[in-house]
């Protein structure tokens, strides 16, 4: 099968056979040539050649990556979020500018694109980082296309892939009980706030941003308006933003559970105040972080993220037959495909309770 964006096959008779867009016919429809070779990675790099020689009349550009990365970054400034931008800035000083700054574009080559998603990946970063950073720099080379008419680089630069998103560590039901039990007896704004993590599947930094205004009791509403967190300023500063959530579908109603009414109710303040603090001062994820490290320390459960606590509540709710679609707008997902591809997570326990019932019912023939 061919990769995607690749048009690289592996043919009947054991080669593989690569194509190419070659000029056009009469009809103005593509002409494509073939290549082949022994393996997927010397045809890819005989493509890449056959590609580039037909690029030979683009103007040669003697600008180095670098700078254009650098005009790149200000043409998009005000059109993404200022978190975005943050987040781009700091893949690029990071992960980009360290390897690729200095290489003027014109001597830009897969290979090095290839050498630089190799070492990220062998540094330790996680395959979806690591895409992120090659996304930023196909962006780059897009840019410099459309914008001067230089060659776009990264144009067959391969994205990693996992073959299958890695299972999360998540407390077992039974764990996820003592840490429950331990947050109601000794209940107060931050515990309640992680109670809260672990019965709605909300999000840190929604739940940092998070105000008493945000909080219908009388109809057991929350509703998710912001996120708060902490952006990268420069190389030496950061800064706490509270901004709009992840995406549109962010923006959403949850229901509370019936059982955290009345707790909440208990410590229920003036509506300007954040719900972590009773107050006007906000915690920040960082120190929710902290605290639930120190909890589970306490009370000798494993030690897991902050961000567990969403995957185990959408793991519990599948497992008790809340149907796909609902689960996913209550974690403000994009698609259902992402809350059960990446947010749904298996367990012996589960696995048991399905053969259980398939032997329940099971009829001999």
């Amino acid at each position: 099968m061919a990769k995607r964006g690749e048009n690289i096959y592996k043919r009947k008779d054991g080669r593989w056979e690569g194509r190419y867009k070659n000029g056009f016919k009469p009809n103005g429809k593509a002409k494509y040539s073939s290549v082949y070779g022994k393996s997927y990675s010397e045809v890819r790099s005989i493509l890449c050649e056959k590609r580039l020689k037909i690029q030979e009349n683009v103007p040669v550009c003697r600008l180095r990556f670098g700078e254009l990365t650098m005009m790149w970054l200000k043409t998009i400034r005000n059109n993404v979020k200022e978190s975005t931008y943050a987040n781009y800035l700091m893949k690029v000083n990071k992960h980009i500018m360290p390897y690729l700054g200095n290489i003027v574009y014109e001597q830009l080559t897969i290979k090095k694109l290839d050498d630089l998603v190799s070492d990220r990946l062998s540094s330790g970063l996680s395959v979806k980082y690591t895409a992120d950073i090659a996304v930023l720099i196909k962006s780059v080379t897009k840019f410099v296309h459309r914008q001067f008419g230089y060659a776009d680089k990264a144009e067959y630069l391969s994205l990693p892939r996992d073959r299958k998103y890695a299972e999360k560590t998540l407390l077992t039901d039974k764990e996820q009980n003592i840490l429950a039990e331990d947050l109601m007896d000794n209940f107060s704004p931050s515990n309640a706030g992680i109670l809260l993590s672990l019965s709605s599947g909300i999000r840190i930094g929604e739940l940092c941003a998070l105000k008493w205004s945000d909080i219908d009791l009388e109809k057991s509403i929350i509703t998710v308006r912001k996120t708060l967190q902490r952006i990268s300023v420069n190389k030496h500063s950061t800064k706490i933003i509270v901004t709009s959530p992840k995406s549109r579908s962010s923006v959403r109603e949850i229901p509370i559970p019936d059982f955290l009414v009345p707790k909440l109710e208990a410590i229920r303040t003036d509506g300007k105040n954040y719900f972590l603090t009773g107050s006007e001062k906000f915690i920040e994820p960082r120190t929710m972080q902290y605290r639930f490290a120190a909890i589970l320390k306490k009370l000798k459960l494993p030690k897991v993220n902050f961000h567990s606590l969403r995957h185990a509540f959408a793991t519990k709710c599948a497992g008790l037959g809340i149907d796909a679609k609902t689960l996913s707008e209550i974690l403000g997902h994009s698609s259902v495909k992402v809350t059960l591809d990446r947010y749904v997570h298996s367990s012996i326990e589960r696995k048991r309770n399905c053969m259980k019932i398939f032997s329940d019912n099971f009829k001999a023939a």
